[in-house]
């Protein structure tokens, strides 16, 4: 089974001059806890609530400050088979992976929510003990 048949399409990102307030907005309409940030149609970075709160709220930075400023920039991806990419996310403890193209163009997000819809209890269960043990 291939990433693109189980993935999240349609993946909601920010650009990294957006401010955090804006993000975080976009974070409560959408109802999701991550977002992927976009420049120039690349991938260049993570933006996540927990960066919010530790990286922007703890340290008193205004909510107009860019996202550029407390995203990660070392953003793991993946465009691979399921089993492989299972097998990924448990070695780095990720609980979700932005899916590229060869070319890295954006194309979809892939969670454990998504391996475990594969329904192939490899790679739910790979995934599952490696991410376990960040923990």
């Amino acid at each position: 089974m291939k990433i693109n048949e189980i993935m999240t399409r349609n993946v909601q990102t920010v650009r990294p001059e957006e401010s955090i307030r804006e993000a975080a907005a976009l974070m409560a309409r959408i109802d999701s806890g991550a977002l992927l940030v976009e420049e120039n149609d690349r991938l260049v970075g993570m933006l996540t609530d927990r960066d919010i709160a530790l990286r922007a709220v703890a340290e008193g930075l205004h909510g107009d400050t860019p996202v550029r400023q407390i995203m990660s920039g070392n953003v793991c991806y993946c465009f691979e088979d399921v089993q492989h990419v299972a097998q990924n996310m448990a070695d780095i403890q990720k609980r979700r992976l932005p899916v590229l193209t060869r070319e890295k163009r954006l194309i979809g997000v892939v969670s454990l929510g998504n391996i475990a819809s594969a329904r192939s209890d490899r790679s739910s269960g790979t995934v599952l003990r490696g991410v376990a043990q960040a923990h």
